[in-house]
């Protein structure tokens, strides 16, 4: 067994729903610590696991069943429990349920004897760390909707571990998402319908279902409805990225059986779409449903008081291939590329001190729009603010989100001082947001309109046009130290300040305004330090942080709801 971060671990736990870009909300459990003398490690996992029957011919299809373990400390330095210890993995639950067999690509020291597997290992990291893959399939000779639990405790010299339990059980509902037919080449303003299907391959029909809706800012639906609640996602850092929808209708979906809106949704491209990504689910409701609806501290908003959005069956297709047998497949995804431009303007600053005072500034970049730009899928910065430091000044402070570079670009150690400095912005810039920097610079010898320039560019120095932005004219501006006079630092919308004998700085009325709602504003680093506060744009993507805030939002039931569904024919 090995160790890893907490983002590791949760791409290994999530495996092929991570990758599909949604958890399944209520499926995945923790064990609850009790009190004890040293550190008490909690299991985590499934609550529930669903498995193909066994096979006529062949062999069972194996699931995995990923169990983690929680180490409570997040002292990433000195938080390490370094002992030995031992979990048992107790399968005398599914005895003539279901067979399990470890993983063999984890190289851990596992084995499993008659009803009883147990693994050794040393050291768990801060945060949850994976324990080796148990793969869990139908034995022979079990029935559809048999199950059974398996019970997970661990010892360890100077630890405790709270057990956990998790069930398995036999057969379910497979509900698979078709790929609508969309165009994915917009104009803004560009209006067309989403035609949603789904059908239901597993075992069992699925005894209400949960539609979920993500969509980011540059595109939305033109109607909200009355069975559905919807929550703005703005990654906890004030920005809305992500608009999510969750849907509940009623009904028994049955197998083999195909269904489809009632009536299309209808998908409109913003006047500030240009690169944006729609994510449509289909989950079968249920009791962690009901929960997640009522999980505190959910930002969310009923829908209308008018229409209810409906499902109907059709005749159903062949087969393609909550406890759903696949739930990879639930879920589908489109990334639309809408013709449209956003305008990053570059504004600079002015300042004046007498040598060996020292001087605030405040630059960076504003995004006039009309595009919003996020890059979801890769999370690179948006942008980079690029600022080469005046003549006769060193910087003494600085945003956390900046480094210094030298002359030319190149790493640099010591940050302080540093002739030139980088900032990128987060993955998404919104259409009235912003980058707002402050540097506070000594100034050594008073150089007479000595300039400074500010570039807002590509995060990439080999490529530093912004492609969405045809307007290159506004993309630089100057920070000038002890101009000749008061005029215009070549900025979009300038400020200035100044200080003498090292009093703080003041602003111009001028200075560019940041919006509360859009801009974060760096604060200044103390000299040396390469760390600080804010400097970043909010931000969201479809990373493992927006996997797991989507997953409570992945089942949701509940309220005043209709189905047109019915058998499917033949039934």
């Amino acid at each position: 067994m090995r160790s890893t971060t907490p983002r590791a671990a949760l791409r290994r736990v999530a495996g092929a729903l991570a990758a599909a870009g949604l958890l399944a909300a209520g499926s995945l459990a923790l064990s609850a610590p009790a009190r004890a003398a040293g550190p008490v490690m909690g299991f985590g996992g499934p609550a529930e696991t669903a498995l193909h029957p066994y096979p006529a011919s062949g062999g069972p299809q194996r699931t995995s069943v990923a169990i983690t373990v929680d180490n409570p400390s997040r002292d990433e330095e000195h938080g390490r429990f370094e002992g030995e210890y031992t979990v048992t993995f107790d399968l005398g639950g599914i005895a003539g349920v279901a067979e399990a067999v470890f993983g063999t690509e984890d190289g851990a020291d596992c084995e499993i004897t008659g009803t009883t597997g147990v693994c050794h290992d040393t050291g768990l990291a801060p945060g949850t760390n994976p324990l080796p893959e148990l793969r869990v399939g139908a034995a022979a000779g079990s029935r559809d909707g048999d199950s059974g639990t398996i019970r997970v405790t661990g010892t360890a010299d100077g630890a405790a571990f709270a057990p956990f339990t998790t069930r398995i059980v036999i057969g379910g509902p497979d509900l698979v998402m078709e790929r609508a037919p969309l165009e994915q080449e917009l104009e803004p303003g560009r209006t067309q319908p989403f035609p949603l299907a789904f059908a239901n391959h597993g075992t069992r029909a699925a005894e209400g279902v949960v539609l979920t809706l993500m969509y980011t800012r540059g595109i939305e639906f033109t109607e909200r409805y009355e069975n559905c609640v919807y929550r703005e996602d703005d990654a906890g850092q004030g920005v809305p990225v992500w608009t999510t929808a969750l849907c509940s209708v009623e009904g028994s979906y049955e197998v083999g059986a195909v269904y489809e809106l009632a009536e299309p949704l209808m998908l409109r491209a913003t006047q500030r779409a240009y690169r944006d990504t729609l994510v449509y689910r289909i989950d079968e409701a249920g009791p962690g449903a009901r929960g997640a609806q009522r999980a505190p501290g959910a930002r969310s908003a009923p829908g209308t008081t008018g229409n209810v959005l409906t499902l109907k069956a059709v005749p159903a297709v062949p087969a393609v291939r909550s406890s759903d047998l696949e739930p990879a497949d639930n879920q589908q995804e489109a990334d639309f590329s809408t013709a449209n431009t956003a305008d990053f303007a570059a504004y600079g600053d002015t300042a004046s001190g007498l040598p060996g005072s020292t001087v605030g500034a405040d630059i960076g970049f504003r995004n006039e729009g009309p595009a919003w730009i996020g890059n979801l899928r890769s999370g690179d910065p948006v942008a980079t603010v690029d600022f080469t430091v005046p003549e006769g000044a060193s910087v003494s402070a600085w945003p956390g989100t900046c480094r210094g570079v030298t002359a030319d670009g190149q790493y640099r150690e010591q940050q302080a001082g540093a002739p030139r400095y980088v900032c990128d912005t987060s993955m998404a810039v919104r259409e009235d947001a912003g980058l707002a920097l402050h540097f506070d610079l000594k100034i050594a010898e008073a150089v007479t309109g000595a300039s400074g320039k500010v570039e807002v560019r590509g995060a990439r120095p080999r490529d530093p046009l912004l492609p969405f932005d045809p307007d290159r004219g506004n993309n630089t501006a100057a920070l000038v130290l002890n101009p000749d006079d008061a005029g215009d630092p070549g900025a979009a919308g300038g400020s200035t300040s100044g200080s003498s004998g090292g009093g703080g700085p003041t602003a111009d009325a001028s200075a560019p305004a940041a919006s509360a709602s859009a801009d974060a504003t760096a604060t200044a680093a103390p000299a040396g330090s390469r760390a600080g506060t804010g400097g970043r744009l909010a931000a969201t993507g479809t990373g493992a942080a927006t996997a797991a805030g989507a997953a409570a939002a992945a089942l949701l039931a509940g309220g005043v709801l209709y189905t047109a569904a019915r058998r499917r024919p033949g039934h």
